[in-house]
């Protein structure tokens, strides 16, 4: 594997999320931030959170599948979440563990979570983007 996580001696030890990733693939790939949106550009999950967080992490996979890479090469996440609260704290993690038991995949990498008043629509509740790298 390209990327492995580590939480290293000194920093604290989070169970959602990993302090950082060891990337050494020789292509990095930049995704633009994934949202909430089938493949025919289709709404997915309007006013649900949580399943708005599950299509934009599939959405991960498949953009990376299309350059022969998969969500195991992701080095780091930001997600952006209108109006963010720490109630809504649950509802991205069950999206982000929806998607994960559709994909197989171990969801817990580096991460950056912010808080926005919006985002390009006016019915997205979050944005992901991703940076991986392919071997």
């Amino acid at each position: 594997m390209a990327v492995t996580l580590h939480n290293p001696d000194g920093l604290p030890k989070p169970d959602v999320y990993r302090q950082l990733s060891v990337a050494t693939g020789s292509r990095l790939v930049f995704l633009a931030g994934q949202v909430a949106r089938a493949a025919d550009g289709s709404k997915v999950g309007e006013g649900d959170l949580a399943a708005q967080v599950e299509q934009s992490y599939l959405n991960i996979a498949t953009a990376l599948a299309g350059v022969g890479g998969s969500f195991d090469d992701v080095a780091k996440l930001t997600v952006y979440v209108v109006d963010w609260t720490q109630d809504k704290l649950p509802l991205l993690g069950e999206g982000v563990a929806r998607a994960a038991a559709k994909l197989g995949v171990d969801p817990v990498k580096p991460i950056t979570l912010l808080g926005v008043a919006a985002l390009g629509e006016p019915d997205l509740l979050v944005e992901v983007e991703a940076t991986a790298v392919l071997p």
